[in-house]
């Protein structure tokens, strides 16, 4: 017989029999059945499971003493105290345990982003960081003196046959996501992956079937869901304050990076770079979407290319794409690598409306860009003066992603960020490629649960 739960009279009461009436030849077979017990309590609830049993033996040493020594009340009176005792002891235990753990994570791709990662990550009380690794092994190097890590690798096969981890955050170039993430999975370890988490849709629900297939998780940037500006935004639509949703516009741009070449490679893009965050912030307010029709284009042939020199641009860096989410709603998303933009590529000091809402009761706009939101404009029927809500965003920034998964890891709890809804956006960039191809509208098959908030 197992007990299927804790219960603190469990110390005094052995499968419901009074532990004073337990003969001494009965008690090495409790004691066994106690044992067992214990190593069902640890297995449960994360218990230190050496402390556990230490402290069930200290304990029945004691009822075997006082069995053979003491009256039924003398039994009574120091048996509860020596339960009481270990109950303490054992939540005590859990509670250092539960404090103490952290999620052990390796980093691979040591170039810029990482500059924005490894800080988060640092600081985060559910993280431990194992190691770097990158193909350009002095970056690995660096990373790893910087931020204390302790080791560092060349290459994936070096770091997946190291030190343990339980977490691989994927910072590389967009195009080696779906390969690297394939391969971490198949070594048994979880996966946060910038975005985008594979280059296909197919690609992307291999990887979740694989993943789910191992008992193991896998999640995608962007992590704009997770923003105070997002919560206040999907609520508003929720309790109905814009009436019917229509329509939604959202944009996002500047000049293009000129440190890699991978933005602009097969496989790249301005889609994958910049639209996924108003795809991922567009859907998750208004619901997935049901089909796709767009157009893709390039502006700028030609690129120049830190240590590379100038370089042949082949994939898209200037697109717009509709999305129908059903009951007769629609949304606009526009992105590019040739849009200037006075506030720079860290978006810092932007005042201006990014994402746009509007209603048969309302509209709603969000300040800033969703990956740095600055507050919310929100105009009803009920009050047509524009009041600016959510000025701050908290603790929210784009790069708390993998933090966050730590987190969701330690404590066992289910994040915003939901792989279904990155693969929903990728299946919308892919289609918005086919579209802006072929000229046709692209239906879609993927989704997600919804509402997000």
């Amino acid at each position: 017989m197992q007990p299927t739960s804790y219960r603190p009279c469990s110390a005094l009461h052995f499968y419901g029999l009074p532990l004073f009436s337990i003969r001494p030849k009965q008690m090495s077979f409790y004691a066994q059945e106690l044992k067992q017990w214990s190593g069902y309590r640890c297995c449960s609830h994360s218990v230190d499971r050496g402390l556990f049993e230490k402290s069930v033996q200290t304990i029945i040493f004691i009822w075997i003493s006082i069995l053979m020594a003491i009256t039924r009340k003398e039994f009574l009176e120091k048996s509860a105290a020596a339960a009481a005792a270990f109950l303490v002891s054992g939540l005590s235990a859990e509670a250092r345990s539960n404090a103490q753990a952290k999620i052990r994570v390796g980093v691979i791709g040591c170039g810029s982003v990482s500059n924005m990662y490894l800080p988060h990550l640092s600081k985060s009380p559910f993280v431990e960081l194992v190691s770097t690794c990158d193909i350009k092994y002095e970056r690995a190097q660096a990373q790893a003196k910087k931020f204390n890590i302790p080791n560092h690798y060349p290459h994936i096969d070096a770091m997946l046959a190291g030190q343990p981890f339980d977490l691989m955050v994927t910072l590389t170039d967009m195009q080696e996501h779906g390969r690297l993430n394939k391969q971490a999975l198949m070594a048994g370890r979880n996966v946060w992956s910038e975005k985008p988490m594979a280059n296909t849709y197919r690609e992307g629900k291999e990887l979740l079937d694989l993943a789910t297939e191992k008992g193991l998780r896998i999640w995608g940037a962007p992590a704009v869901v997770n923003s105070p500006q997002f919560a206040f935004m999907s609520q508003a639509i929720q309790q109905g304050k814009l009436g019917k949703i229509a329509a939604a516009h959202a944009h996002y741009g500047h000049l293009g990076p000129g440190w890699s070449a991978f933005f602009y490679e097969k496989g790249g893009g301005s889609l994958p770079d910049l639209g996924v965050y108003n795809i991922a912030t567009v859907t998750g307010l208004l619901g997935p979407a049901t089909s796709v029709v767009a157009m893709t284009e390039i502006v700028t042939k030609e690129r120049n290319i830190v240590d590379e020199g100038k370089i042949k641009v082949e994939a898209e860096d200037n697109s717009m794409l509709i999305m129908a989410h059903g009951n007769g709603t629609l949304s606009h998303v526009q992105c590019g690598f040739n849009y200037f933009d006075p506030y720079g590529h860290e978006g810092e000091g932007q005042d201006k409306p990014t994402i746009s809402i509007w209603g048969t009761h309302g509209n709603m706009s969000l300040i800033g860009y969703d990956w740095e939101p600055f507050g919310v404009d929100l105009a009803t029927r009920d009050n047509e003066k524009t009041q600016r809500f959510v000025k701050d965003a908290g603790e929210y920034v784009w790069q708390e992603g993998a933090s966050v998964i730590s987190k969701a890891l330690v404590t066992k709890t289910e994040p915003l960020i939901a792989a279904l809804h990155a693969l929903h956006v990728l299946e919308i960039i892919e289609a918005t490629k086919e579209s802006g191809r072929t000229g046709r509208r692209v239906d879609l098959r993927s989704t997600f649960k919804w509402p997000v908030v």
